[in-house]
């Protein structure tokens, strides 16, 4: 709870300063040209990965399976949407390595880490 209160205070304030860094280098308009670009990319990128995602998981409750990856999948699109849609660099930036394949991989893999973690310290049963 403690890091998301830093978080609140931290990351709008280095956008703050990264916007401001920006308009004077490159100019006003811009820096807001590109931040209305990443915000229409990044509601594109979210619908057709989510739209892909919310397939994935229809087709595997279809056959049976659970669908564990596909959701990892879709909290990070749902995150990098989320993020993109947010004016900013830094947090563009974030939003585009959650959409990107490649990337994506590792933070699933934070994420997994993050929910085993929190189930460890709560006693949460799991039944298989």
């Amino acid at each position: 709870m403690r890091y998301l209160l830093l978080l609140l205070i931290i990351v709008p304030a280095a956008e703050i300063s990264v916007l401001l860094l920006s308009g004077n280098l490159i100019g006003f308009w811009p820096t807001l040209g590109v931040i209305l670009f990443t915000g229409v990319l990044g509601a594109y990128l979210a619908k057709k990965q989510g739209l892909e995602t919310i397939k994935k998981v229809q087709d595997q409750l279809r056959y049976g399976q659970m669908p564990g990856e596909a959701i990892l999948e879709g909290i990070c699109i749902l995150a990098g949407g989320i993020l993109l849609l947010t004016p900013g660099f830094i947090t563009d930036i974030t939003g585009l390595l959650l959409l990107a394949p490649p990337t994506q991989s590792f933070f699933k893999k934070l994420i997994l880490k993050g929910f085993r973690r929190w189930m460890d310290r709560n006693t949460v049963t799991i039944i298989r």
